[in-house]
């Protein structure tokens, strides 16, 4: 039976078209995900479901009758909390019962308040005000608080997008749970790819033009288990498909470019005759960390956040660094950087003591940093201008806007960073980072900020630059998938305090790399699952073993302590 539908639906916010031509059935108990690249349509999609908009052209109907304005039959859930903070969870809860039940007893209240606040796990909190919670907690309460309003249909923008990615699965995993259960009627808005899969029955994507793709049915058996989806053939063929088509709507044959780099040496580069003689020398053990801590001083005295980190990375080798929130990776990285001053050991860049912040060492920040009111051109000028001091002024020019051009900025050089996207404005930061031509390039979560289809594009983008500079990387991730098509070998860190080296995955995948080709690879599963099967031994703070932390990775030396 049709719950929901919209026939002919385009909608229109002055000139700009956003939605174009909509036909869309929703059935009763389905749970269908609509998937999009920001700024496809996606949330006025929803808005339109939930009557906080109207058709330019076309009608949406609930159970035949036209959607006119908000309706407790559906429940909306959205990105943000929209939680009252002077309110404890119990008094959120409660405050959409008392609106939706007045007619029952205030014991009755209290106990529907209580039921939902006990299903999505916050009995221990339910007398905590919402600054007292974290994120995943807060959503925790608008899930309660939109169930407990009982609605026919649940709708969600994007509730766990603002969340890390471990808390984002296990709320993921809650919602499917707490959905069957009531059989909601349910339409999530997301921009990943797995979580669509873990949680659908029918996958539609959004195109960039605002029309309706191709349809896709997922027929996996519940309950889909995160784990066990990495090997079964049924969802390895579904994610490639669903990745496939949303890479050819929205991401290929973005990254431009028609300059010519200029033949100009930086200031910290080294004459032809010299780094000839040095290339034997150089190209191994070309950045070295050697026993390296980080301890800070506490009230409670001395605390050790990284602990033995001991690394040899060669010339034009990429690193993926990843682990669990608050394992030091960032941590690692700022000390490579410079920017944060190492407490034992040391780190060695071409057989040089890391001293201190130098444009030898390129940045790369989760925010991008930029100065808003310069230009894309003006904020890579910046530090070209200094790094190649013995380069006309055009030859500096042509550096800036070759790199702006790798990175599909060719038509954007002289807008302000005010006036872009995040994703814009992230792709002015990695122009700038390898326009200084650095010896090491470093990488703090650069996508992590964005929707995961905008960062596929990114990491597109930064793939094909670096394949022309063959720079040494080092990139801090959570994102297994992305540690993978960037890496060629993948570092992974224990859990802090005195967070080390777990475990090391040399990745064995031809070069050039895009996403659609490590998923068709026979390999890529078995090395994202050694990735994933560490991460799991290591979730919520655990400390499975302290034979790995010593660096034992021999499964029989680990068994053995």
């Amino acid at each position: 039976m049709t719950i929901l539908e919209f026939t002919g639906v385009s909608k229109s916010f002055g000139e700009t078209q956003v939605l174009k031509d909509v036909d869309l059935k929703v059935e009763a108990g389905e749970f269908l995900v609509i998937l999009g690249f920001s700024g496809t349509g996606k949330t006025t999609l929803i808005n339109l479901m939930a009557g906080l908009e109207r058709p330019t052209r076309g009608s949406v109907t609930f159970k035949g009758s036209a959607i006119t304005e908000p309706g407790p039959e559906r429940g909306v859930i959205f990105q943000s909390y929209s939680l009252m903070p002077w309110l404890t969870v119990n008094g959120n809860v409660a405050l959409a019962v008392d609106t939706m039940f007045p007619n029952l007893s205030r014991a009755d209240r209290a106990a529907r308040v209580d039921h939902y606040v006990r299903m999505v796990g916050l009995g221990h909190a339910a007398h905590r005000r919402p600054a007292e919670l974290s994120g995943g907690m807060r959503q925790r309460v608008n899930v309660a608080r939109a169930l407990a309003m009982d609605p026919e249909m649940l709708l969600l923008d994007e509730p766990l997008s603002a969340l890390d990615a471990l808390t984002r699965a296990n709320l993921a995993d809650e919602i499917e749970r707490l959905c069957a259960a009531d059989r909601k009627t349910c339409v999530l808005i997301t921009n990943d790819v797995d979580e669509a899969i873990l949680l659908a029955d029918r996958i539609v994507p959004l195109n960039p033009d605002g029309t309706l793709g191709q349809e896709f049915r997922v027929d996996l058996p519940r309950p889909r288990d995160r784990g066990a989806m990495n090997s079964d053939a049924g969802f390895k063929k579904l994610r490639a498909a669903v990745t496939g088509y949303l890479m050819d709507a929205g991401i290929e044959a973005r990254v431009e470019g028609t300059r010519v780099l200029p033949d100009v040496t930086p200031i910290f580069g080294k004459p032809t005759a010299v780094a000839d003689a040095q290339a034997g020398l150089a190209d191994q053990r070309f950045l070295e960390f050697s026993q390296l801590h980080k301890i800070y001083a506490t009230p409670k005295g001395p605390l050790t956040v990284v602990e033995d980190f001991d690394l040899k990375i060669d010339r034009g080798e990429f690193i993926s660094l990843i682990g669990h929130s608050g394992c030091g990776k960032s941590t690692v990285l700022t000390m490579a950087a410079g920017l944060n001053e190492i407490s034992k050991g040391a780190i060695t860049l071409d057989r040089k003591h890391v001293q201190g912040a130098d444009p030898e060492r390129a940045v790369v920040f989760q925010s991008p940093s930029l100065f808003p009111w310069l230009t894309a051109k003006e904020n890579v000028s910046v530090g070209v201008d200094k790094v190649y001091p013995r380069a006309s002024q055009a030859e500096r020019q042509d550096v800036v806007e070759y790199y702006l051009e790798r990175v599909g900025l060719g038509d954007a050089m002289d807008r302000p960073a005010a006036q872009m996207s995040n994703g814009m404005q992230q792709r002015v930061g990695i122009a700038r980072a390898f326009a200084l031509s650095p010896k090491l390039l470093l990488l703090d979560e650069p996508f992590g900020m964005l929707d995961s289809l905008t960062r596929w594009e990114l990491q597109e983008v930064l793939m094909e630059v670096w394949s022309r500079t063959k720079v040494t990387a080092i990139c801090v991730t959570h994102d297994v998938d992305e540690a993978i098509l960037l890496a060629d070998r993948v570092v992974m860190m224990t859990n802090g305090p005195q967070a080390t080296i777990g475990k090391i995955t040399k990745v064995d995948l031809p070069r050039p790399r895009t996403r659609k080709a490590l998923l068709e690879h026979p390999d890529y599963y078995a090395y994202r699952q050694e990735v994933l099967d560490f991460l799991q031994e290591y979730e919520h703070g655990a400390r499975p073993n302290e034979a790995r932390a010593k660096g034992k990775t021999d499964p029989k030396a680990i068994a053995a302590e």
